[in-house]
Protein backbone atom coordinates (compact mmCIF):
# COMPACT_ATOMS: atom_id res chain seq x y z
CA UNK A 1 0.00 0.00 0.00
CA UNK A 2 1.04 3.14 -0.85
CA UNK A 3 0.51 6.65 1.25
CA UNK A 4 0.66 9.75 -0.55
CA UNK A 5 -0.53 13.42 1.56
CA UNK A 6 -2.33 15.97 -0.48
CA UNK A 7 -3.39 19.47 0.84
CA UNK A 8 -7.53 18.71 -0.54
CA UNK A 9 -10.77 19.25 1.24
CA UNK A 10 -12.35 15.80 2.46
CA UNK A 11 -15.54 16.46 0.12
CA UNK A 12 -13.35 17.00 -3.29
CA UNK A 13 -11.23 14.07 -2.90
CA UNK A 14 -12.56 10.98 -4.82
CA UNK A 15 -11.92 7.54 -3.37
CA UNK A 16 -13.72 4.69 -1.96
CA UNK A 17 -13.73 5.68 1.39
CA UNK A 18 -12.95 8.69 3.38
CA UNK A 19 -12.01 7.40 6.61
CA UNK A 20 -13.05 9.72 9.71
CA UNK A 21 -11.87 9.08 13.47
CA UNK A 22 -13.50 10.44 15.67
CA UNK A 23 -13.53 10.34 19.50
CA UNK A 24 -15.78 9.07 22.49
CA UNK A 25 -18.98 10.83 22.49
CA UNK A 26 -17.83 13.56 20.35
CA UNK A 27 -20.24 13.39 17.38
CA UNK A 28 -20.63 17.10 17.19
CA UNK A 29 -17.11 17.56 15.98
CA UNK A 30 -18.70 16.52 12.52
CA UNK A 31 -21.44 18.79 11.95
CA UNK A 32 -20.77 21.18 9.11
CA UNK A 33 -18.10 19.33 7.34
CA UNK A 34 -20.35 17.91 4.95
CA UNK A 35 -23.65 18.45 2.85
CA UNK A 36 -26.43 18.80 4.45
CA UNK A 37 -28.02 15.61 3.82
CA UNK A 38 -24.58 13.68 4.93
CA UNK A 39 -24.76 15.53 8.14
CA UNK A 40 -28.07 13.57 8.47
CA UNK A 41 -27.49 10.29 8.27
CA UNK A 42 -24.54 11.17 10.52
CA UNK A 43 -26.65 12.55 13.03
CA UNK A 44 -28.63 10.09 12.85
CA UNK A 45 -26.22 7.13 13.41
CA UNK A 46 -24.74 9.04 16.28
CA UNK A 47 -28.38 9.99 18.18
CA UNK A 48 -29.61 6.42 17.67
CA UNK A 49 -26.07 4.92 19.58
CA UNK A 50 -25.17 2.98 16.31
CA UNK A 51 -21.80 4.71 16.55
CA UNK A 52 -20.55 6.53 19.42
CA UNK A 53 -16.66 6.90 19.35
CA UNK A 54 -15.27 3.90 21.04
CA UNK A 55 -12.10 2.72 20.52
CA UNK A 56 -12.13 0.62 17.61
CA UNK A 57 -15.61 0.62 16.50
CA UNK A 58 -16.57 1.53 12.83
CA UNK A 59 -19.35 2.45 10.71
CA UNK A 60 -19.62 2.89 7.11
CA UNK A 61 -21.79 5.32 5.40
CA UNK A 62 -22.89 5.27 1.94
CA UNK A 63 -22.52 9.75 0.41
CA UNK A 64 -24.28 8.43 -2.48
CA UNK A 65 -23.25 10.78 -5.16
CA UNK A 66 -23.36 13.94 -2.41
CA UNK A 67 -19.68 14.43 -2.02
CA UNK A 68 -16.45 12.89 -3.74
CA UNK A 69 -15.84 10.18 -1.58
CA UNK A 70 -18.16 6.95 -2.30
CA UNK A 71 -18.52 6.08 1.64
CA UNK A 72 -17.36 7.74 4.61
CA UNK A 73 -16.20 5.05 7.64
CA UNK A 74 -16.14 6.53 11.04
CA UNK A 75 -14.11 4.99 13.51
CA UNK A 76 -14.18 5.22 17.00
CA UNK A 77 -10.39 6.24 18.94
CA UNK A 78 -11.92 5.69 22.43
CA UNK A 79 -11.73 8.75 25.08
CA UNK A 80 -9.84 11.01 24.20
CA UNK A 81 -7.81 11.68 27.78
CA UNK A 82 -7.02 7.86 27.32
CA UNK A 83 -5.40 8.31 24.09
CA UNK A 84 -2.23 6.24 23.18
CA UNK A 85 0.22 5.55 20.58
CA UNK A 86 -0.40 2.66 20.19
CA UNK A 87 -4.39 2.94 20.31
CA UNK A 88 -4.02 5.46 17.40
CA UNK A 89 -2.22 2.11 15.22
CA UNK A 90 -4.54 -0.14 16.42
CA UNK A 91 -7.86 2.45 15.31
CA UNK A 92 -5.75 2.81 11.87
CA UNK A 93 -4.89 -0.89 11.59
CA UNK A 94 -8.90 -1.85 12.07
CA UNK A 95 -10.09 1.20 10.02
CA UNK A 96 -8.14 -0.16 7.04
CA UNK A 97 -8.33 -3.83 7.68
CA UNK A 98 -12.24 -3.04 7.69
CA UNK A 99 -12.00 -1.78 4.58
CA UNK A 100 -9.54 -4.14 2.85
CA UNK A 101 -11.94 -6.55 4.10
CA UNK A 102 -14.90 -5.31 1.80
CA UNK A 103 -12.24 -4.95 -1.15
CA UNK A 104 -11.71 -1.16 -1.34
CA UNK A 105 -8.93 0.13 -2.96
CA UNK A 106 -8.11 3.71 -2.86
CA UNK A 107 -8.41 5.14 0.70
CA UNK A 108 -8.29 8.94 2.21
CA UNK A 109 -8.31 9.76 5.84
CA UNK A 110 -9.48 12.99 7.29
CA UNK A 111 -6.86 14.78 9.86
CA UNK A 112 -9.63 16.97 11.58
CA UNK A 113 -9.43 14.51 14.60
CA UNK A 114 -5.64 15.41 15.01
CA UNK A 115 -5.04 19.27 15.22
CA UNK A 116 -1.94 20.17 15.56
CA UNK A 117 -0.97 16.62 16.97
CA UNK A 118 1.44 15.04 13.61
CA UNK A 119 2.70 11.92 15.55
CA UNK A 120 -0.77 11.20 16.00
CA UNK A 121 -1.46 11.25 12.33
CA UNK A 122 1.75 8.96 11.52
CA UNK A 123 0.96 6.84 14.58
CA UNK A 124 -2.27 6.27 12.94
CA UNK A 125 -1.10 5.67 9.16
CA UNK A 126 1.29 3.53 10.82
CA UNK A 127 -1.36 1.25 11.81
CA UNK A 128 -2.82 1.26 8.47
CA UNK A 129 0.48 0.16 6.69
CA UNK A 130 0.90 -2.26 9.22
CA UNK A 131 -2.00 -3.87 8.43
CA UNK A 132 -2.28 -4.32 4.99
CA UNK A 133 -0.83 -7.73 4.68
CA UNK A 134 -1.53 -11.34 3.94
CA UNK A 135 0.47 -14.11 3.29
CA UNK A 136 -1.03 -16.26 -0.12
CA UNK A 137 1.62 -17.38 -1.56
CA UNK A 138 0.76 -21.04 -1.32
CA UNK A 139 -2.79 -20.82 -2.11
CA UNK A 140 -4.12 -21.82 -5.71
CA UNK A 141 -6.70 -19.22 -5.61
CA UNK A 142 -5.23 -16.45 -4.10
CA UNK A 143 -7.77 -13.63 -4.70
CA UNK A 144 -5.17 -11.26 -2.20
CA UNK A 145 -7.20 -8.39 -0.85
CA UNK A 146 -5.36 -4.87 -0.52
CA UNK A 147 -5.42 -1.11 -0.16
CA UNK A 148 -3.57 0.29 -3.26
CA UNK A 149 -2.95 3.69 -1.84
CA UNK A 150 -4.34 5.94 1.10
CA UNK A 151 -4.04 9.79 0.76
CA UNK A 152 -3.52 11.90 3.91
CA UNK A 153 -5.24 15.12 3.31
CA UNK A 154 -3.14 17.08 5.07
CA UNK A 155 -1.35 20.49 3.90
CA UNK A 156 1.77 19.69 6.61
CA UNK A 157 4.93 18.29 5.69
CA UNK A 158 4.92 14.75 6.05
CA UNK A 159 7.63 13.17 3.84
CA UNK A 160 10.20 12.50 6.33
CA UNK A 161 7.80 10.43 8.64
CA UNK A 162 5.85 8.62 6.18
CA UNK A 163 8.66 7.54 4.36
CA UNK A 164 10.11 6.23 7.78
CA UNK A 165 7.08 4.57 8.47
CA UNK A 166 6.92 3.01 5.23
CA UNK A 167 9.78 1.52 5.33
CA UNK A 168 9.83 0.14 8.61
CA UNK A 169 6.58 -1.50 7.61
CA UNK A 170 7.45 -2.78 4.64
CA UNK A 171 10.61 -4.67 6.58
CA UNK A 172 8.32 -6.14 9.43
CA UNK A 173 5.93 -7.64 6.12
CA UNK A 174 9.25 -9.61 4.91
CA UNK A 175 9.99 -10.74 8.80
CA UNK A 176 6.74 -11.77 8.24
CA UNK A 177 6.79 -13.21 4.95
CA UNK A 178 10.06 -14.98 5.98
CA UNK A 179 8.80 -16.72 9.15
CA UNK A 180 5.48 -17.80 7.84
CA UNK A 181 6.99 -19.51 4.72
CA UNK A 182 6.94 -23.20 5.86
CA UNK A 183 10.25 -24.96 6.55
CA UNK A 184 10.23 -27.03 3.45
CA UNK A 185 11.00 -23.81 1.54
CA UNK A 186 12.61 -21.45 3.96
CA UNK A 187 15.61 -23.15 4.48
CA UNK A 188 19.40 -22.15 5.67
CA UNK A 189 20.13 -22.01 2.17
CA UNK A 190 17.17 -19.55 1.70
CA UNK A 191 17.63 -17.40 4.19
CA UNK A 192 21.65 -16.74 2.44
CA UNK A 193 19.17 -16.01 -0.34
CA UNK A 194 17.51 -13.50 1.15
CA UNK A 195 20.68 -12.07 2.83
CA UNK A 196 22.08 -12.13 -0.24
CA UNK A 197 19.28 -9.93 -2.26
CA UNK A 198 19.89 -6.77 0.45
CA UNK A 199 21.69 -3.73 -0.77
CA UNK A 200 24.74 -2.23 0.33
CA UNK A 201 25.66 -4.93 2.43
CA UNK A 202 28.40 -7.60 2.42
CA UNK A 203 27.71 -11.35 3.09
CA UNK A 204 30.03 -13.85 4.12
CA UNK A 205 28.45 -17.22 4.64
CA UNK A 206 30.19 -20.30 6.67
CA UNK A 207 29.38 -23.79 5.44
CA UNK A 208 29.84 -26.65 7.76
CA UNK A 209 33.36 -27.39 7.16
CA UNK A 210 34.44 -23.82 7.71
CA UNK A 211 32.21 -23.88 10.81
CA UNK A 212 34.38 -26.95 12.34
CA UNK A 213 37.49 -25.27 11.14
CA UNK A 214 36.83 -22.52 13.87
CA UNK A 215 35.74 -24.36 16.65
CA UNK A 216 31.48 -24.01 16.27
CA UNK A 217 30.49 -27.47 17.71
CA UNK A 218 28.11 -26.37 19.89
CA UNK A 219 26.48 -24.14 16.61
CA UNK A 220 26.89 -27.39 14.32
CA UNK A 221 25.50 -29.60 17.50
CA UNK A 222 22.18 -28.47 16.25
CA UNK A 223 22.26 -29.56 12.90
CA UNK A 224 23.60 -32.86 13.04
CA UNK A 225 20.34 -34.43 12.88
CA UNK A 226 19.39 -32.47 9.46
CA UNK A 227 19.64 -33.59 5.77
CA UNK A 228 19.92 -29.58 5.06
CA UNK A 229 23.07 -28.49 5.92
CA UNK A 230 23.45 -25.13 8.40
CA UNK A 231 24.69 -22.32 7.06
CA UNK A 232 26.88 -19.52 9.59
CA UNK A 233 25.28 -16.22 7.86
CA UNK A 234 27.34 -12.86 8.38
CA UNK A 235 25.87 -9.53 7.05
CA UNK A 236 27.60 -6.13 7.05
CA UNK A 237 26.01 -2.51 6.66
CA UNK A 238 28.65 0.11 7.33
CA UNK A 239 27.65 3.64 6.87
CA UNK A 240 29.62 5.38 9.51
CA UNK A 241 33.06 4.26 11.17
CA UNK A 242 32.60 3.23 14.20
CA UNK A 243 33.04 0.40 16.17
CA UNK A 244 29.55 -2.32 14.80
CA UNK A 245 26.58 -2.87 16.77
CA UNK A 246 26.14 -6.81 16.66
CA UNK A 247 22.56 -8.07 16.10
CA UNK A 248 21.92 -11.67 16.24
CA UNK A 249 19.15 -13.56 15.17
CA UNK A 250 18.26 -16.68 16.31
CA UNK A 251 17.55 -18.97 12.92
CA UNK A 252 16.45 -22.50 13.78
CA UNK A 253 14.28 -23.00 10.25
CA UNK A 254 12.54 -25.87 12.01
CA UNK A 255 12.86 -26.81 15.61
CA UNK A 256 11.34 -30.59 15.72
CA UNK A 257 13.38 -30.39 19.75
CA UNK A 258 15.77 -33.23 17.92
CA UNK A 259 16.34 -36.34 20.16
CA UNK A 260 14.19 -34.32 22.92
CA UNK A 261 11.33 -34.26 20.86
CA UNK A 262 8.47 -31.74 21.00
CA UNK A 263 4.84 -33.15 21.59
CA UNK A 264 3.13 -33.14 17.68
CA UNK A 265 -0.07 -30.50 18.65
CA UNK A 266 1.39 -27.53 17.41
CA UNK A 267 4.81 -28.93 16.23
CA UNK A 268 3.58 -27.08 12.62
CA UNK A 269 4.10 -23.63 14.31
CA UNK A 270 7.97 -24.34 14.93
CA UNK A 271 9.28 -23.14 11.54
CA UNK A 272 8.84 -19.73 13.39
CA UNK A 273 11.69 -20.52 14.92
CA UNK A 274 13.92 -18.31 13.16
CA UNK A 275 11.72 -15.43 13.53
CA UNK A 276 14.92 -13.48 15.35
CA UNK A 277 16.91 -13.98 12.11
CA UNK A 278 13.83 -12.85 10.31
CA UNK A 279 14.03 -9.76 12.21
CA UNK A 280 17.54 -8.97 11.85
CA UNK A 281 17.09 -8.95 8.09
CA UNK A 282 14.15 -6.51 8.24
CA UNK A 283 16.23 -4.46 10.14
CA UNK A 284 19.29 -4.11 7.82
CA UNK A 285 17.13 -4.20 4.93
CA UNK A 286 15.51 -0.87 6.70
CA UNK A 287 18.28 0.73 7.71
CA UNK A 288 20.23 0.28 3.82
CA UNK A 289 17.34 1.66 2.65
CA UNK A 290 17.06 4.13 4.40
CA UNK A 291 21.02 4.95 4.53
CA UNK A 292 21.29 5.21 8.10
CA UNK A 293 24.56 6.31 10.05
CA UNK A 294 25.54 2.99 11.85
CA UNK A 295 27.73 0.06 11.82
CA UNK A 296 25.91 -3.32 11.74
CA UNK A 297 26.93 -6.64 11.94
CA UNK A 298 24.20 -8.79 11.25
CA UNK A 299 24.55 -12.97 12.33
CA UNK A 300 22.46 -15.64 11.29
CA UNK A 301 22.97 -19.01 12.81
CA UNK A 302 21.07 -21.00 10.33
CA UNK A 303 20.26 -24.85 11.30
CA UNK A 304 17.61 -27.06 11.45
CA UNK A 305 16.56 -28.94 14.60
CA UNK A 306 15.82 -32.56 13.85
CA UNK A 307 15.97 -36.16 15.16
CA UNK A 308 17.98 -38.67 13.47
CA UNK A 309 21.43 -41.45 13.70
CA UNK A 310 23.54 -38.32 13.92
CA UNK A 311 21.36 -35.91 15.97
CA UNK A 312 23.55 -34.70 19.05
CA UNK A 313 21.89 -36.56 22.06
CA UNK A 314 20.86 -35.27 25.74
CA UNK A 315 24.66 -36.05 27.92
CA UNK A 316 26.84 -35.10 24.57
CA UNK A 317 29.47 -32.46 25.48
CA UNK A 318 30.39 -29.74 22.71
CA UNK A 319 32.71 -26.94 22.78
CA UNK A 320 32.30 -23.17 21.16
CA UNK A 321 34.48 -21.09 19.09
CA UNK A 322 35.59 -19.71 22.68
CA UNK A 323 36.61 -23.28 24.31
CA UNK A 324 33.95 -22.80 26.87
CA UNK A 325 32.49 -26.65 27.46
CA UNK A 326 28.63 -27.33 26.94
CA UNK A 327 26.84 -30.71 28.57
CA UNK A 328 23.96 -31.09 26.45
CA UNK A 329 21.16 -31.99 28.63
CA UNK A 330 17.92 -31.01 26.44
CA UNK A 331 18.70 -30.78 22.63
CA UNK A 332 15.13 -28.91 22.70
CA UNK A 333 17.16 -26.28 24.11
CA UNK A 334 19.15 -25.90 21.10
CA UNK A 335 19.39 -22.09 20.07
CA UNK A 336 21.28 -20.86 22.91
CA UNK A 337 23.58 -23.11 21.46
CA UNK A 338 23.91 -21.63 18.07
CA UNK A 339 23.75 -18.25 20.17
CA UNK A 340 26.39 -18.86 22.09
CA UNK A 341 28.73 -19.24 19.16
CA UNK A 342 27.05 -16.60 17.25
CA UNK A 343 28.18 -14.16 20.34
CA UNK A 344 31.71 -15.39 20.24
CA UNK A 345 32.31 -15.10 17.05
CA UNK A 346 31.33 -11.47 16.56
CA UNK A 347 33.17 -10.51 19.58
CA UNK A 348 36.24 -11.01 18.13
CA UNK A 349 35.00 -7.97 15.65
CA UNK A 350 34.57 -5.90 18.85
CA UNK A 351 31.58 -4.75 18.92
CA UNK A 352 30.08 -1.44 21.20
CA UNK A 353 26.90 -3.80 22.15
CA UNK A 354 25.75 -6.63 21.11
CA UNK A 355 21.59 -7.50 20.72
CA UNK A 356 20.56 -10.94 20.15
CA UNK A 357 16.70 -11.49 19.28
CA UNK A 358 15.37 -15.49 19.81
CA UNK A 359 12.15 -17.31 20.27
CA UNK A 360 14.67 -18.91 22.99
CA UNK A 361 12.02 -20.50 25.42
CA UNK A 362 8.54 -21.76 26.28
CA UNK A 363 8.41 -20.25 29.88
CA UNK A 364 8.61 -16.70 27.77
CA UNK A 365 4.93 -17.39 26.87
CA UNK A 366 4.04 -18.61 30.21
CA UNK A 367 5.21 -15.60 32.20
CA UNK A 368 4.01 -13.12 29.52
CA UNK A 369 1.73 -14.44 26.87
CA UNK A 370 2.06 -12.74 23.54
CA UNK A 371 1.60 -9.39 25.18
CA UNK A 372 5.86 -8.71 25.79
CA UNK A 373 9.43 -8.79 25.11
CA UNK A 374 11.57 -10.57 28.06
CA UNK A 375 14.65 -8.12 28.32
CA UNK A 376 17.49 -9.12 30.15
CA UNK A 377 20.89 -7.46 29.81
CA UNK A 378 23.94 -6.75 31.13
CA UNK A 379 24.39 -2.95 30.05
CA UNK A 380 21.42 -0.56 32.13
CA UNK A 381 22.01 1.95 29.69
CA UNK A 382 21.32 -0.47 26.12
CA UNK A 383 18.73 -1.55 28.54
CA UNK A 384 17.23 2.18 29.21
CA UNK A 385 17.70 2.48 25.13
CA UNK A 386 15.40 -0.66 24.38
CA UNK A 387 12.23 0.45 26.72
CA UNK A 388 12.44 3.86 25.29
CA UNK A 389 12.16 2.46 21.64
CA UNK A 390 9.12 0.22 22.88
CA UNK A 391 7.63 3.10 24.49
CA UNK A 392 7.64 4.88 20.71
CA UNK A 393 7.05 1.51 18.85
CA UNK A 394 4.32 -0.44 21.35
CA UNK A 395 6.22 -3.61 20.96
CA UNK A 396 6.95 -4.06 24.57
CA UNK A 397 9.48 -5.59 26.66
CA UNK A 398 9.58 -6.58 30.26
CA UNK A 399 12.72 -6.59 31.90
CA UNK A 400 13.72 -9.91 33.44
CA UNK A 401 16.51 -10.37 36.46
CA UNK A 402 19.58 -11.27 36.16
CA UNK A 403 20.94 -12.98 39.77
CA UNK A 404 24.08 -14.43 39.70
CA UNK A 405 22.17 -16.96 41.50
CA UNK A 406 20.88 -18.67 38.62
CA UNK A 407 24.26 -19.42 37.56
CA UNK A 408 24.31 -22.06 40.15
CA UNK A 409 20.88 -23.72 37.78
CA UNK A 410 23.51 -23.87 34.81
CA UNK A 411 26.78 -25.59 36.55
CA UNK A 412 27.78 -28.82 35.11
CA UNK A 413 29.59 -31.72 36.69
CA UNK A 414 31.22 -32.64 33.76
CA UNK A 415 31.57 -29.27 31.47
CA UNK A 416 31.96 -25.59 32.32
CA UNK A 417 27.82 -25.45 31.85
CA UNK A 418 25.17 -27.35 31.07
CA UNK A 419 22.23 -26.48 28.41
CA UNK A 420 19.02 -26.14 30.79
CA UNK A 421 19.06 -25.43 34.41
CA UNK A 422 15.73 -27.44 34.33
CA UNK A 423 12.00 -26.13 34.81
CA UNK A 424 12.11 -23.84 37.27
CA UNK A 425 13.10 -20.31 36.39
CA UNK A 426 13.71 -21.17 32.78
CA UNK A 427 13.42 -17.92 30.88
CA UNK A 428 16.09 -15.97 32.92
CA UNK A 429 18.15 -19.18 33.17
CA UNK A 430 18.59 -19.12 29.13
CA UNK A 431 19.23 -15.49 29.49
CA UNK A 432 22.24 -16.31 32.24
CA UNK A 433 23.63 -18.78 30.04
CA UNK A 434 24.19 -16.43 27.07
CA UNK A 435 25.31 -13.68 29.42
CA UNK A 436 28.21 -16.05 29.91
CA UNK A 437 29.16 -15.51 26.46
CA UNK A 438 29.10 -12.17 26.53
CA UNK A 439 31.04 -11.84 29.18
CA UNK A 440 31.88 -7.82 29.21
CA UNK A 441 30.81 -6.87 26.46
CA UNK A 442 27.41 -4.62 26.41
CA UNK A 443 24.75 -6.97 25.79
CA UNK A 444 21.04 -7.41 25.37
CA UNK A 445 18.88 -10.43 24.75
CA UNK A 446 15.31 -10.11 23.43
CA UNK A 447 13.05 -13.40 23.96
CA UNK A 448 10.47 -13.43 21.47
CA UNK A 449 8.85 -16.47 21.62
CA UNK A 450 5.49 -15.33 23.03
CA UNK A 451 5.57 -12.25 20.59
CA UNK A 452 6.90 -13.55 17.48
CA UNK A 453 3.53 -15.73 16.56
CA UNK A 454 -0.15 -14.87 17.48
CA UNK A 455 -3.41 -17.47 16.67
CA UNK A 456 -5.83 -14.87 16.26
CA UNK A 457 -5.97 -11.38 14.10
CA UNK A 458 -5.14 -8.31 15.92
CA UNK A 459 -5.77 -4.51 14.75
CA UNK A 460 -3.03 -3.99 13.29
CA UNK A 461 -0.92 -7.48 13.46
CA UNK A 462 -3.24 -10.39 11.16
CA UNK A 463 -2.77 -13.89 12.76
CA UNK A 464 0.79 -16.10 12.25
CA UNK A 465 4.03 -14.47 11.93
CA UNK A 466 3.72 -10.69 13.54
CA UNK A 467 6.96 -9.29 12.35
CA UNK A 468 8.46 -8.49 16.00
CA UNK A 469 11.67 -6.73 16.79
CA UNK A 470 12.13 -5.05 13.62
CA UNK A 471 10.23 -1.39 14.22
CA UNK A 472 12.09 -1.91 17.92
CA UNK A 473 15.35 -2.34 17.03
CA UNK A 474 15.13 0.45 14.44
CA UNK A 475 13.63 2.71 16.72
CA UNK A 476 16.45 1.97 19.15
CA UNK A 477 18.73 2.18 15.85
CA UNK A 478 17.86 6.20 15.19
CA UNK A 479 19.47 7.19 18.90
CA UNK A 480 22.21 4.70 19.28
CA UNK A 481 25.41 6.37 17.87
Amino acid sequence: MEAYVRNINETLFACDALIWPVFENKGENLYGAFSKSINEIINNVVSSKEFSGKHNEVCLIHTKGKIKPDRILLIGLGSQNELTRNRLRQAGGKATSYLRNLNMKELALSVSAFPSLKSSLVDFIEGSLLSDYSFARYKKEKHVKGIKKITILSGENLHKEIMWIKTAATAAHLARDLVNTPSNDMTPAALVRVARSLKKVSVRVLDKKQAEKLGMSAYLSVAQGASNPPKFIVITYKNKNVPPLALIGKSVTFDSGGISLKPSEGMEKMKYDMAGGAAVLGVIKAASEMNMPVHLIGILPAAENLPGGSAAKPGDVVKTIGGKTIEIISTDAEGRLALADAIEYVKRSKPSAIIDIATLTGACSIALGNEAIAMMGNDKLLMEKIKEASEETGERVWQMPLFEEYKDYIESDIADLKNSGGRNGSLVTAGYFLREFAGDTPWLHLDIAGTAWIDKDRPYIPKGATGIGVRLLLSFLKSFN
